[in-house]
């Protein structure tokens, strides 16, 4: 069976029984081939992603799908990324040769490398400058005249000291204002005017891995803080850096990025909880939640990396990077993240008559409720309408429920969808049932079940149909016994007028035949099969003797009493295949069964067995090569026993 046509049987299978609201937009995700993850910014001009690899040395550019676009390398050690203003470039940290890179976004092409005499960690451009983190201080980088100029340990009254390195923060919306972290120490300052101005320094957890600022400039959040006693966004005042309500998310936070319109997006390491929290301004339950899947070999999901989310600048996705237990990073593109996701259930019945009226019920319910007469548009999808057929649109009641009326005109599975198409502040969702519709049971038989034939033997097995709505094609499958040998269609057709139709099958193999007859609108799919049997090729030449001549009406070989006889038997070929040799001694007019014993027939389908002379005169014997179901190392023949081979011995 093929992939499609497993996939049709599962999405088939009365088993989805009530359907729910799945993404509103297909979220995608695209490994990436790096090493390590140092930074991620997005470009939303170009609506590009850059990724950088501090491990491999380089920047990996994708779209907004995760496809890889460009490849930057030579760049050991590339951490912090930061965009400018106008999208036109973007920076790089580099700490192989202690310089900040310029990238030209429109081409790829690095257009400068400007040394800053120092390692440079995390990025941001404000005002045009690039402010740099280096140890647990930051500089400056000022490219706006003929030659670049740099300052060093702008960091003044503050004693930074943390082992998670140097964080920088700032938001195009508030100019001249940068923030930094690191430790338990965090700052705000004015750089507007050449050189950092200190404002206001204060305290934060030394567990922080990222820090933001607001768009319009009134909160710093920090990956680790408050809500008290539990895992949160922590969030202090710009003015002062006074702690005051943060955003509540899992165990255990290591990312934190503001989006142009002042939503949240929190990140956590969480293996059995939801990795990505979108929050609303303010708010403390969050709009909408991502869990990563487990692509490693561990018990829970990928968890996401410190530090690497970001938003597209329209905020119409979140960008995140996981990683599983093998090393394997993921580029997950986040769609619709500040919108909530509504659940839309339909139920169905299990069964119905076709013909007759059945009703279909659900509800459509999110965070916040959707108003009284929400238009939910339908599809019916049946065997007559495998594209579907749009009918006629329900509206939710006040509490969200709903309910339709439709007398189904085909039978089988039909399905009914029911679809929201979103607005401005709720995700699109859709829910589906499927319903067992009855049909017309249908006659279908099948020629040869239980017959045995030769080896080789062309057997035509033939299919009848009965009386049916339309649909008059049938279908006629061969399954050779064994599995080294797949099951395959043999022929499609419509039978003919007497109903029949005929497929020829080469009988080296038992072998099952199945016909199908896939239905139609009023008449049932019917299945019928028949398993036919097929013997071995067998035969055996006798050598060694000196004549052949009768003794009655039997034909011998005649052997010398000190003669080994020479037994060749010819089989066809299965792997682990033995044939059974049996020997009989005539004594007193009679045969008596002396034993028997299996040898190997090889690749070539020869087994050769020598049978130790008598050493006396008189002596007559006979043996005979068999195939036995089963015994014979194999079960896809039928038992087969070869012709008598008749020997005697003279002085």
């Amino acid at each position: 069976m093929s992939i499609a046509t497993a996939l049709a049987v599962v999405l088939g299978s009365a088993a989805l029984a009530a359907g729910t609201a799945g993404p509103a937009s297909a979220d995608s995700a695209k490994t990436l081939p790096v090493a390590s993850v140092g930074d991620i910014v997005v470009d939303g001009a170009h609506q590009r992603v850059y990724v950088s690899d501090p491990t491999g040395g380089k920047i990996v550019v994708t779209d907004y799908t995760g496809a890889v676009r460009a490849t930057l390398t030579g760049l050991q050690g590339v951490t912090g990324l930061a965009l400018s203003a106008d999208s036109g470039q973007v920076y790089a940290a580099v700490k192989s040769g202690n310089r900040i890179v310029s990238v030209e976004t429109g081409t790829y092409t690095q257009t400068a490398s400007y040394p800053v005499g120092a390692p440079p960690g995390d990025l941001e451009v404000v005002d045009g400058w690039v402010w740099f983190a280096h140890g647990t201080d930051f500089g400056s980088l000022d490219v706006s005249g003929a030659e670049p100029v740099v300052h060093l340990a702008q960091r003044g009254d503050v004693g930074f000291s943390g082992a998670y390195g140097m964080f920088l923060a700032s938001d195009p919306a508030v100019p001249g204002v940068l923030v930094a972290g690191n430790g338990g120490a965090l700052a705000v300052y004015d750089v507007s005017a050449d050189g950092a101005a200190l404002r206001v320094k204060g305290g934060m957890d030394t567990a922080v891995k990222q820090i933001d600022l607001t768009p319009d400039g009134g909160q710093v959040l920090t990956s680790w803080g408050s809500p008290e006693y539990g895992y949160g966004i922590g969030a202090y005042a710009a003015t002062d850096l006074a702690e005051q309500t943060g955003y509540p998310i899992d165990a255990y936070p290591n990312a934190v990025r503001v989006a142009p319109d002042g939503s949240v997006a929190a990140g956590s390491d969480s293996v059995y909880d939801p990795d990505v929290h979108i929050h609303r301004p303010g708010e403390q339950v969050p709009v909408r939640e991502y869990d990563f899947p487990n692509t490693g070999n561990s018990s829970g999901s990928d968890p996401l990396v410190d530090g690497a989310l970001a938003w597209a600048p329209d905020s119409s996705r979140v960008f995140a990077v996981s990683v599983n237990t093998y090393g394997t990073y993921t580029l997950r593109a986040l769609t619709d993240p500040t919108k909530e996701l509504p659940a839309l259930k339909v139920s169905a019945p299990a069964k119905s008559d076709r013909a007759k009226k059945l009703t279909v019920t659900g509800g459509l319910t999110s965070r916040t409720a959707l108003a009284a007469g929400t238009s939910l548009s339908v599809t019916r999808t049946d065997v007559e309408s495998p594209q579907g057929k749009a009918l006629t649109a329900v509206r939710t009641k006040a509490d969200g429920s709903f309910s339709f009326t439709d007398t189904p005109p085909a039978g089988g599975k039909v399905t009914y969808k029911v679809s929201y198409a979103g607005d401005a502040t709720h995700a699109a969702a859709a829910g589906s049932d499927t319903v067992e519709v009855s049909r017309k049971a249908t006659a279908l038989s099948l020629t040869n079940n239980g017959k045995v034939y030769a080896y080789g033997k062309d057997v035509s097995f033939t299919a009848h149909l009965g009386t049916t709505y339309k649909n008059r094609t049938v279908a006629i499958y061969a399954d050779p016994f064994g599995s080294d040998k797949a099951k395959k269609l043999l022929k499609t057709a419509k039978v003919n007028s007497r109903g029949d139709l005929s497929a020829t099958v080469d009988m080296t193999r038992d072998t099952t035949v199945t016909a199908v007859f896939a239905g139609d609108a009023r008449s049932a799919a019917k299945t019928a099969t028949s398993t036919a049997y097929a013997r071995v090729k067998v035969s055996t030449v006798v050598s060694k003797h000196y004549k052949t001549a009768k003794i009655g009406s039997t034909t011998y070989s005649w052997f010398r009493k000190n003669t080994d006889p020479v037994f060749t038997t010819s089989m066809n070929h299965y792997t682990g295949r033995k044939q059974r040799f049996q020997l009989q001694v005539y004594y007193q007019g009679s045969w008596y069964d002396s034993g028997s014993e299996y040898f190997a027939v090889g690749t070539n389908g020869k087994s050769v067995v020598r049978l130790e002379a008598p050493g006396e005169s008189g002596i007559r014997a006979r043996m005979r090569s068999s195939y036995i179901n089963g015994s014979s190392g194999d079960t896809v023949n039928s038992t087969t026993h070869g012709a008598w081979k008749y020997v005697t011995f003279t002085n």
